[in-house]
């Protein structure tokens, strides 16, 4: 009986731990929080469409990196290296400051209250709404690591552009994350732009997964010797749309990265999914926000544990 009783209070405890990340957590407590920060994600939008996919692929870039813990938001210091700087995310990663302006916002409404790691899931959810993708639910009442984590930024934990679908399925499998998870989150490539250093090997290369005059379009403005810094859009028809564009490209050769492209063609289970949202708009959204809920509980810190950040770029 008292081993019943004992297992009882343990599951009790654990379901208490998981309801801690809700839609609902901050109504009673900071109830214009999601407003506050919607209204400061569009402001910054509306000033730099390219913006949105910025603040995606940060949502991402945090929660791979031993979870959504805002870490990806501390800046260096003597004793703590930044996972800004480290491979992936160096002069690359972007929004910082667009987090920053939206936690000042809230900490005007609600001083100590919302954390930066919700922030950027939140900002994610509305970046995307904003340029046409789905509206849906951000469970939030997450923490604050007190620390950042270079060396897992580096050491695997986020994707190469020259990433093979091995190396993408088992990176997504290890985060929790099934081959729908990781065919529906690759669409947020429908927006932004890359440098021509992440594809310019593909132009060249004389491969056969590449469209030749799309390659020949690219090549444009991606000489074989310079132009590195040059910028491509991921998806060239609807550059600053979230729509299900990308897969359409996909299917043509038309992937700018190879990690992109990668997803269709080799007669792996991703062809039909691909070929499935690429038909199929609304059965791509829902599967997105599905998956980006999913990546939203990917180690959260909870309860106790962390902190609420005052600034998102320090610890207290």
């Amino acid at each position: 009986m008292a081993i019943f009783k004992i297992i009882v209070l343990l599951l009790s405890l654990s379901c208490f731990c998981q309801a801690q990340l809700s839609p609902t957590f901050y109504d009673q407590i900071c109830p214009n929080a999601l407003s506050t920060i919607r209204s400061s994600i569009r402001t910054a939008i509306s000033r730099e469409r390219r913006m949105a996919a910025s603040l995606i692929r940060l949502h991402f870039h945090d929660c791979f990196v031993n979870g959504c813990d805002a870490s990806v938001m501390l800046v260096a210091t003597p004793t703590m290296e930044s996972e800004r700087d480290s491979v992936a995310n160096f002069q690359s990663a972007r929004g910082f400051e667009v987090i920053d302006q939206a936690k000042s916002a809230v900490e005007s409404v609600c001083p100590g209250v919302v954390s930066c790691a919700d922030i950027i899931a939140v900002a994610a959810r509305d970046a995307s709404e904003y340029v046409g993708g789905p509206r849906y639910a951000v469970k939030v009442g997450r923490r604050d690591s007190t620390t950042a984590f270079r060396a897992i930024a580096d050491s695997g934990d986020l994707p190469s552009f020259r990433a093979s679908l091995d190396d993408l399925s088992d990176l997504f499998l290890r985060k929790g994350l099934n081959t729908r998870d990781l065919v529906a989150l690759s669409g947020a490539h429908t927006l932004g732009q890359a440098t021509c250093v992440t594809f310019k090997e593909r132009l060249y290369d004389n491969s056969s997964d590449i469209d030749a005059g799309f390659s020949s379009t690219r090549k444009r403005r991606c000489p074989v010797n310079g132009g590195d810094t040059n910028l491509a859009p991921l998806d060239q028809v609807t550059p600053n749309s979230f729509d299900n564009n990308y897969y359409r490209n996909l299917m043509q050769k038309k992937g700018l990265l190879a990690s992109d492209q990668v997803l269709f063609g080799s007669g792996a289970s991703t062809d039909s999914i691909v070929s499935e949202y690429s038909r199929n708009p609304s059965r791509f959204a829902s599967d997105y926000a599905a998956a980006m809920i999913k990546m939203g509980d990917i180690q959260t810190l909870t309860g106790s544990a962390g902190q609420i950040r005052r600034i998102c770029t320090a610890v207290n």
